[in-house]
């Protein structure tokens, strides 16, 4: 059997608590990480970390399904992009650096 780990954290008058570091690298958490409680009926509390679903903005979803079903309902209303907006657009971000695989700052959304 592993090895268990018992830790205590304390309740604020706001109901929050801090996540104990050991138990934050045991889970492997990172900060906007979430974890599943499962409260027994003997007053045993489990945790574990939930697995993040990449979730969708839902208005950005919308927007997107609006668009598939317009394209699909009048092709005839396609245009390809203006080669002058194409340019101005070319123009704003000139010498803008970034990883499109990177995650943003959070700190900055």
């Amino acid at each position: 059997m592993a090895a268990s780990l018992e830790l205590v954290s304390t309740v604020t008058d706001r109901y929050q608590t801090t996540v104990p570091s050991a138990v934050r690298r045991a889970l492997k958490l990172g900060k906007r990480g979430k974890i599943r409680y499962s409260v027994q009926p003997d007053g045993v509390v489990l945790l574990r970390r939930e697995e993040e679903a990449e979730v969708m903005d839902p208005v950005v979803e919308k927007f997107l399904a609006f668009l598939g079903k317009e394209m699909q309902a009048h092709p005839e209303r396609i245009k390809p992009i203006d080669p002058k907006w194409m340019r101005r657009a070319q123009t704003l971000v000139k010498g803008v650096k970034f990883d499109i695989n990177k995650p943003l700052d959070p700190a900055n959304e």
